[in-house]
């Protein structure tokens, strides 16, 4: 029996609207326990990371030499709690779970997954996430994992946040539909692999997740898989910070989780920018449920 660890990441510092803070509680109580134990797995929760709240922090205290990135050292701290949570759980012969809070806790998710081993990446979300400090319009950190984790320019040399064992050949990106300039540059000369929600219309979720799932796992011992709820349509899932409209439906999403399923290859897991002071009757985070649930391997029959 698969035995996931669930582990609470309550942080808005890298996010441009607060509440998001709130999401891991709001996703346990959309029911996330009583959905993975459907898929038949043996779930311990071991509640959330302290996080001091982002009101009682001055956001430029550690501001990078170059560029700007807001709450940088509070990230920071997360991040490397986190990424001890993670490869402790993973030492354990567990499955890390960790629920956000905004997307800068996945350099803690890669960080703590690529301590052991060579780890692949599948991004499942509606931006690139490849910012850095000289290159972010606004200086949220949540658009800024991936380059932390893959130590580009100012995040070069910085251990808390590179993942050294991971490459762009093995980080694959699905649902793109708002990337900046200098994001699209670096996905064209860094070997990612990209698709865009047009992908997805012409090809299917279907055969843009399996490409996607084989080439993360290529050559690695597993697959981190980053699920931004932003990467469905506001429709489907109204409270996140960053909505883009045009994004997956329910089907699809849950069909691409069912793929990174029977991929065989998961080695860790995020849910991120749940944000239930934007959401309706906690319909995001019920759905955050049910795709993890889906990735954990429930099906109908």
């Amino acid at each position: 029996m698969t035995r996931v660890r669930i582990i609470g990441a309550p942080t808005d510092y890298g996010a441009n609207r607060r509440g998001v803070d709130m999401g891991p509680s709001a996703i346990r109580y959309g029911g996330l326990a009583d959905e993975l134990a459907g898929a038949g797995v043996d779930v311990v929760d071991v509640g959330d990371l302290h996080v001091p709240r982002a009101e009682e922090r001055d956001p430029d205290t550690a501001e990078p030499a170059v560029g700007n990135a807001k709450f940088l050292k509070e990230t920071a701290g997360v991040c490397r709690r986190l990424a001890d949570e993670v490869s402790d759980t993973l030492a354990d012969g567990a499955v890390p779970l960790a629920l956000g809070g905004d997307h800068s806790i996945a350099i803690g998710s890669l960080v703590g997954s690529a301590r052991d081993a060579d780890i692949g990446a599948v991004w499942f979300d509606a931006h690139a996430d490849l910012n850095t400090p000289s290159t972010s319009p606004s200086g949220n950190v949540h658009g800024m994992p991936l380059a932390a984790a893959l130590g580009i320019d100012e995040f070069a040399g910085k251990a808390w946040a590179n993942a050294p064992t991971l490459s762009p050949e093995n980080v694959a990106l699905v649902g793109l539909r708002s990337v900046d300039s200098a994001e699209v540059d670096l996905i064209r000369d860094r070997g990612f692999t990209a698709y865009t929600m047009s992908d997805i219309d012409e090809r299917g979720v279907t055969d843009v997740t399996e490409e996607a799932m084989a080439a993360a796992a290529e050559g690695v011992d597993g697959v981190h898989v980053s699920l931004d709820l932003d990467w469905l349509d506001p429709n489907e899932a109204p409270g996140v910070g960053t909505p883009v409209r045009g994004g997956v439906t329910y089907r699809e999403a849950h069909s691409a989780m069912e793929l990174v399923d029977e991929a065989d290859c998961l080695r860790s897991m995020e849910l991120v920018e749940v944000n239930p002071t934007l959401d309706r009757n906690n319909e995001t985070a019920s759905l955050a449920t049910e795709l993890a649930a889906s990735a954990f391997g429930k099906r109908v029959i």
